[in-house]
Formats: C-alpha cells, structure tokens, sequence
C-alpha cells in the first residue's frame, strides 16, 4: 500500500472516530472565586469555573455534614442565587436533590456557576462572616462536581477592604491569595481564615508551624509558642512519624469557646478570651492544642475504614468514635502530662474525675461505646433532657477504655509495650502500606498482635456491652488502687432545677431517682413544696429530709395545677478516687513507669 492510500484511509478512520466521538477533550479544569464585598451582611460570595465537562449536563454538589463533626447540618440550606452562565448564555438550571444543582450546558463544555452562602454561625465545624473577620469551612461554603470530587483545582480569596491576612493550609498557588487542593477533600478539609488577625509562628520537628489568633486576649506570646511547640513534640512522639510539611492552627478568641475540630493540615480552635489568664484556663488550652493536634494521626490517617474517602451526601457510620475520639483525649491527656504541664497526681485526679463521671452517669448501662460511636448521627450532637438516661459520651467512655487497654498491654508485655504500639502499628500498616482505613476487627487483631495475646472477651463486655469497666484490676497492674466513697446516706431529688426569672422548673430528671419513680416531668413549674409556697431551690429544703419521707409538691404543668407525692429516696452517686499503693511490687513500678514515665 502507498504512503498517500496509507495516509487518506488513516483520514477514513479519524473522520469516522470523530463522527461518533467528537472532538478530544481538554482535561477538565476547576477555579474558585471566593468573594466578601459586604461582609456586614455576613454573605460570601462565590464563583466556580468548569471548564473541560464535555456531557451535557453537570451536577454539582454541596455536602451535608463537616468530617469531624458527625451531624447532618444541611448546609446547602445557606445558598442563594444559583446561576450558571457559558460566556454571555444564561444557562438552564434545576435544583434536582436538597443539596444538587445541575447545570445544562449541551453546546459548552466550559462554563461558570455563582451563588452566595449565608454565613453566621461561628463554630469550629460552621462557617462565618461579619465585619471583624471571615472564616470558611470548605464543606459549607463550596459545591464540588459530582463526577470529579478528586479533580485538582484552584481557589483566588478577595478580602474584604481593609483585611490583610488569609490564613489557611492550602498551599500558595502562585498569584497573591491564591491556593491549590489536590481534590475537593483537601479543600473541603482546609478551613480559611480572613481578616487582620494576629500571625505568629513556631517549628515544630522540622515542619513550621502558624498560629492565625483572631480576638484580644491577654496572653505571653512566647510562652504560648514555646509550650505549643512542647505539646506538638510530645504528640510527634506517640508515633514517631511525622507525616507533615506545615500545620496551621486557626484560633478563635471569643467571650465563650465552643472547642476544636482537626483537619488533614490544620485545626480550628475555639476558646474564651480569658482561659490564658488562670492556670486552669491555660492547661484547659494546651489540652486542647494536644487534643486537636494529636487527631492528625489519630483520625485523620489512623482511622476507622468508614471515614474516608466521604460520602458527603449521607451519614459515615462506624463503631470506632471511642477511637478516634475517645482514644485521642485519653492520648491528649497523656501527651499533656508526658509534657510536663500536668503533675502525676494531676493527672490521677482527672481520670479519677472521669471514672466518677462515666459511672455516675445512669445511660452508661444503657448503651456500649460502640453504640455510642454508631449513633453519634442521631444522639451525639442531639442532646435532650434524658440523653444522660439514656446513652454515654464516646469521648468521656472511650477516654476510660484508652486507660485500661493500655495498662493491660504494658503488663501483659511486662512493660516492653503500650498503646503508643498500637497507633504506630495502625499508621503502618494502614494508613502507610495499604493506604486505607481498618475494620473493628483490625483494630482488635492489631492490639492482640503489640499485646501478644487477644482481648477478645474484653472488647465484647466492655466496648460493645455494657459492663463495668474493670477499673481497679488495671490499676492494680500499676501499683494503684481504685478507692470507692459509697452513696452517702443522704435523701436526693432526683432532678435538676432551673431557678431563671424566679420560678422552679425541672430540667432533668435521673433515671429510676425520686423525682422519676414520682412522676415529676421535665418542664414542671414546682409552686409549692408541703403546702408553703415554694421560695428557694427544693433540693435545698429536700437535702435535711430523712430518706424514705413523703414529699408533696404542687406543680404546673402546661398551665394546669397538680400535686404529686412521692418517697424521697436516697442518693445513689459514688465517688471514685486512684490513690497510690504503700509497696509497690517492682513489676507494679515497672507499669507505672511505662504508663506516666514515673521514675
């Protein structure tokens, strides 16, 4: 065959995979526009260019829920003015699902969608402008194609007039105030701050640091780097692997803080412009960096196989938030007192603190910390009047189990390992080898394979029921004792009361207590107590009773009068107390030493 006949048949072929494919197409590419003109009006202003989307038509999304923050806060409530356009063609658009947008454009492969969010609620997982300061978090502010959520893409900050910084994790793009995400994750997972606050900065193994403070608040500026320099050492330590180029703490200085929430290269604190000035306030903070921070392993690379990649349209259900959450303040804990901020006997007292609180708590019996975890969607962040009836907080449970799995490691391997093993074992093996997450069954084979043995039956009467922990065997391993103050033989209502604007109204009532068994409801205006108009708190008057007496209370409830009587019984909340052994064995020591590096 000829090269002429070679090249008009190789013609042939072209115009006929063109005919049925159309033209190549240019890889896609995506830009956002980020804008606050009146920030006053508390609105941003957003603008995404698409181009390279060959189909017919695009959807775009908004997530439902903040990664971290396990609630489905439908934040697709907050978009106004949806509009796409294809140079000067005003485009078709629908709004298909609460939290879909799709775009037609059959004639342009390339075009731009704008819109504006509302945003005025400052917390940690929630974004928020006014004329002080803009903050964004990703998921709440920008749509992401539904068909390229790991598409690569480009994001231009326009500060209001007079605003100076960004601060963010994203890295610089080049031009001024504008950064590159590697997909939407990074982006949705890079939370922004916007104004004139207060940059400082510290290196911390090897990787720089930023801390963006907006707010007045009293503070030693060099102190607080210097120990938030400290907490970040320590926390590098539990792993030993620094997975870090640069970090960025977003600090919020408000009249009340309302916490923290971690991301992949940064975190977001909330905190009362007043905790540096008491010892209390400042150890509370660096608790919370240590926190925060350690979830950068914890969570956001070790973690449960659920979370992550994310379904941004729907709930991420696991059994691990005792893990991930619990497990990370148990570490936060450690990482606090392993830097030095909290004394041994401090830090006994707290989890002292905590047993007491976990065990006083009547929904401990109700519900495991795996149910805990699971149902963090629908209970968690949904609190209600009998939520302590009927359920337990995974943080304040999976903090406790942290503690006693540990001790359990360290003396089944007579010190040689902890549950540092553990994490460091998961981040290798995970999030490291197979770049994934792990099922409860891995995490149960990977503690088995650092301890040397499995805790199978402990993780069933412990994690997934509801059994008392077994508190005073675990200490023991340490040459600590569990001291138990019993009940005191004192008459207890039962109930909370609000005194606000002079009446008496019930706010809580504890399971199977006096007020429960007698019929007294949340929400009860109590007027009368023994037939004397009622002038100061009941449980005041109640606390000289003798258990078993009757009390009589007139009540209102929705407007209408009634009187209940009812046994007063007694009080059923016992204090717990880790105290020190007088003979420690040398293993005892050995434990002990390896838990709290006590010499």
């Amino acid at each position: 065959m000829t090269h002429s006949r070679t090249r008009v048949l190789l013609a042939l072929v072209l115009g006929l995979l063109l005919s049925q494919f159309g033209p190549a197409m240019a890889a896609p590419v995506l830009r956002y526009t980020l804008a606050m003109p009146a920030p006053q009006t508390h609105y941003f202003e957003v603008e995404t260019s698409l181009s390279g989307f060959g189909k017919p038509y695009t959807d775009l999304k908004m997530p439902v829920w903040a990664p971290g923050s396990y609630l489905v806060r439908e934040f697709a409530r907050h978009v106004e003015g949806f509009t796409a356009q294809a140079g000067s063609e005003t485009l078709r658009t629908e709004k298909i699902t609460k939290n879909t947008w799709r775009v037609f454009h059959p004639k342009a492969s390339s075009f731009t969608v704008r819109y504006k969010v509302y945003a005025y609620e400052l917390s940690v997982r929630t974004s928020f402008l006014d004329a002080a300061h803009g903050y964004v978090n990703g998921t709440s502010v920008f749509m992401y194609p539904a068909e390229a959520k790991q598409l690569p893409s480009t994001l231009e900050v326009k500060p209001a007039t007079g605003w100076a910084q960004v601060s963010t994790s994203l890295k610089p793009a080049g031009a001024p105030n504008t950064f590159r995400s590697e997909s939407y994750d990074e982006l949705a997972d890079s939370p922004i701050e916007i104004g004139n606050q207060k940059v400082l900065s510290f290196e911390a193994n090897g990787t720089p640091h930023t801390v963006a403070l907006f707010g007045a608040a009293k503070m030693d500026e060099a102190k607080l780097l210097a120990d938030m320099k400290k907490v970040c050492e320590e926390a590098h330590r539990v792993v030993g692997k620094n997975p870090l180029d640069r970090y960025v703490f977003i600090v919020h200085n408000i009249d009340r803080g309302t916490g923290g929430l971690e991301h992949l290269y940064s975190t977001t604190l909330s905190v009362s412009r007043n905790a540096y000035a008491s010892d209390a306030g400042y150890k509370g903070f660096l608790g919370l960096v240590a926190h925060e921070y350690f979830h950068l392993w914890n969570v956001k690379r070790i973690r449960p196989v659920a979370l992550g990649p994310f379904d941004y349209d729907n709930e991420n259900y696991t059994h691990m938030l005792w893990v991930s959450e619990g497990g990370t303040s148990y570490f936060g804990d450690l990482i606090v007192q392993r830097a030095g901020f909290v004394s041994v006997d401090d830090y006994l007292a707290s989890t002292s603190n905590g047993i007491t609180r976990v065990e006083n708590t009547p929904g401990n019996k109700q519900q495991s910390a795996a149910e805990s975890s699971f149902d963090a969607w629908i209970k968690g962040y949904r609190p209600n009047e009998n939520s302590s009836n009927t359920g337990i907080s995974y943080y304040d449970k999976g903090e406790l189990i942290g503690a006693v799995l540990d001790l359990m490691i360290i003396n089944e391997t007579k010190g040689q390992k902890h549950l540092d093993d553990v994490m460091r074992y998961l981040y290798d093996e995970y999030y490291v080898q197979k770049k994934r997450g792990f099922t409860d069954e891995e995490y149960q084979a990977a503690v088995a394979k650092v301890a040397g043995r499995r805790f199978d039956d402990f993780f069933r009467r412990y994690v997934y029921g509801t059994e008392t922990l077994p508190y005073a065997t675990a200490l023991g391993y340490a040459g600590l004792k569990l001291t138990v103050s019993p009940a005191p033989a004192e008459p207890a209502l039962g109930a909370t009361i609000s005194g606000a604007n002079g009446k008496y109204t019930v706010t809580s009532t504890t399971r199977d207590g006096s007020a429960w068994q007698g019929g007294l409801n949340v929400n009860d205006e109590i007027l009368a107590l023994d037939g004397a108009r009622l002038t100061a708190d009941p449980t005041q008057q109640l606390s000289s009773r003798a258990v078993g007496s009757e009390v009589k209370m007139l009540v209102s409830r929705d407007g209408q009068l009634q009187e209940l009587r009812f046994p007063l019984l007694a009080s059923t909340t016992q204090r717990y107390r880790i105290e020190r052994m007088e003979n420690p064995t040398a293993e005892q020591k050995t434990v002990l030493a390896k838990w709290l590096a006590v010499k």
